[in-house]
């Protein structure tokens, strides 16, 4: 039981998310299938609490000692990564959100980008539903990434 809950965790961890989970729960005997689920949903959980509570808690705490510096770094990533993908979008907000979240690339992810549509103040519904849909690409992604190196590394066995 503890290899699921582990991956569950882990998919809900900043940076890491899905991204990591995947991989994890599979190299811990979970079966591919539900490592994916598992981490979807893991992933999927903290999305409504970022879009609507992370810009205030940031904005409150970028003044404070000691977490001040962070959440000044988080602030300025969301809006940085916000106006990048504002620049490249257009009016193909929904598509370059759901592709932010969806490529596993360092510092993308559905943390980083429902933070961004909060910061710049995109539409919930349909913020979550480019993130779900950029979550799901992003586990296709990882999945077949993870299954042929898991393929590889018994072949070479």
């Amino acid at each position: 039981m503890w290899k699921y809950i582990l991956t569950f965790l882990v998919s809900m961890v900043p940076i890491v998310e899905l991204r990591g989970a995947i991989p994890i729960g599979v190299a811990n005997g979970v079966p591919w299938q539900q490592a994916v689920l598992i981490s979807m949903i893991g992933n999927m959980i903290p999305v409504p609490f970022i879009f609507f509570f992370a810009r205030k808690v940031l904005e409150w705490g970028q003044d404070k000692p000691v977490i001040g510096k962070f959440f000044s770094w988080c602030l300025k990533k969301g809006h940085h990564g916000g106006e990048k993908l504002q620049e490249k979008a257009g009016k193909g907000m929904f598509l370059a959100l759901l592709l932010f979240v969806g490529i596993p690339l360092p510092g993308t992810g559905a943390w980083t980008g429902t933070l961004a549509a909060s910061l710049l103040d995109l539409d919930f519904k349909k913020s979550i539903l480019a993130v779900t849909c950029g979550v799901l690409l992003a586990a296709i992604i990882i999945t077949v990434l993870t299954l042929a190196g898991v393929s590889a590394f018994t072949a070479i066995k």
